[in-house]
């Protein structure tokens, strides 16, 4: 038996939710309302995380051979791993005899092992139809059939194969088949039916990372955010690595911690949860969502010289994103550290000149620097894309008057 690997990232997407925290400004008027970015909602439905270890049965069952094609050699590359050597032969055999099942068969496996899951989904396909019309359809081709259609998002075609799959009479319940099988129903939008499908995988196999996953997912989206972290800190203990599970578990501690604003101690608990699942996040890749996210949760822990110094890695690319440098500009101006603050959000405002929050913190920080012509421009900026936000309006009474 043969396993693989297979892993697909995930993109997260920040979204900065409003809170107030009231103090005084340099002009001896109230603070204006800051933005603290505090949750995130689940990445876009893309993911597709597998177990680690996602068994595929070999074909058996092999014919001697053809006429230019040998598909018993054919057969004996695949089984020695051989698999790009295995697919030509296979090949051949079938460019022969077209009627050759196992031919075609052969060839759909390796070019399965060689993650070419199309052409291995047509050639899989072409076996199973001779089969059904010999009336000797075989359990390794349907399942290799629709783990090739899931890896190349067919999710409609796959589903009835691993129906079949996971619904045989007598066989031992199957994890990696039951989590393709919940996958293609989270793709297909029958989220019930893949969380049963999940729950089966899980009880197949309770370290199955890639079900506990998308347990935790479906939970998220439905704002059960206690349960969402509970099975997202099983996919984490299954599996250390799993950038996608920490990544989401920290969203979550996030949105609890945000939910918690009320009762501070809680909220407080959430917010270094979140550092705590960050920064084990940031011990498997460190790109700039995955710092990004850091540096969030480390504002929400009010950790900011720890938020500055992770965020300054992430923007320290030309390319930084709007988002990473408003971060950034906000673990700055939390850590009075004004100058570098508006830099940065001047650098923000020229990558995404349409956020309205940065013109709110753009605009504290001038005013508290006592640029106050500079700050009343930040926020009639801000007024201008939410002229009915009342914060904009105050702070611009506030500030007119010095600004001469």
């Amino acid at each position: 038996m043969i396993k693989s690997f297979f892993r697909r990232g995930v993109a997260p997407v920040a979204i900065l939710l409003t809170l107030t925290v009231v103090a005084v400004a340099q002009s001896g008027a109230t603070r204006p309302r800051r933005v603290d970015p505090s949750t995130i909602p689940a990445p876009p439905a893309t993911a597709r995380p597998t177990p680690a270890a996602t068994q595929t049965r070999t074909p058996t069952n092999t014919p001697a051979s053809s006429a230019t094609g040998d598909t018993a050699r054919a057969y004996t590359l695949l089984q020695q791993k051989q698999y790009e050597a295995a697919a030509r032969e296979a090949h051949a055999a079938a460019a022969a005899d077209p009627k050759n099942s196992e031919a075609w068969k052969i060839a759909g496996f390796a070019e399965f092992y060689l993650n070419q899951f199309k052409e291995a989904a047509a050639d899989l396909q072409r076996a199973l139809d001779l089969q059904r019309a010999a009336k000797e359809e075989d359990a390794p081709t349907v399942d290799a059939l629709a783990q090739s259609l899931v890896r190349s998002d067919e999710f409609e075609r796959a589903l009835p194969l691993l129906a079949v799959a996971t619904s045989r009479a007598g066989a031992t319940p199957d994890a990696t088949l039951l989590y393709y099988r919940g996958l293609a129903e989270y793709r297909t939008s029958k989220q019930a039916d893949a969380e049963r499908s999940f729950n089966a995988a899980v009880k197949a196999d309770p370290k199955n990372s890639a079900s506990l996953f998308y347990l935790g997912r479906l939970a998220y989206e439905r704002n059960q955010t206690d349960a969402a972290i509970a099975a997202l800190n099983r996919a984490t203990l299954a599996d250390p690595r799993f950038s996608e599970a920490w990544t989401l578990l920290t969203y979550a501690y996030l949105r609890r911690a945000a939910a918690a604003a009320n009762v501070p101690a809680k909220a407080d608990a959430d917010y270094l949860n979140a550092v705590r699942s960050s920064d084990a996040l940031l011990r498997v890749r460190s790109d700039e969502p995955a710092l990004a996210l850091s540096g969030q949760a480390l504002v929400g822990a009010k950790q900011f010289p720890r938020a500055v110094t992770v965020l300054e890695r992430a923007s320290a690319n030309p390319n930084a994103g709007g988002p990473t440098l408003y971060l950034l500009g906000v673990a700055y101006s939390r850590a009075k550290n004004f100058p570098k603050a508006i830099a940065t959000f001047e650098r923000a405002a020229a990558k995404t000149a349409d956020d309205p929050n940065i013109y709110r913190e753009l605009g504290y920080a001038y005013e508290v620097s006592k640029q106050y012509a500079k700050a009343l421009a930040a926020y009639q900026k801000g007024a201008e894309l939410l002229p009915d936000d009342e914060d904009f309006q105050q702070s611009l009474e506030r500030v007119r008057p010095f600004a001469k």
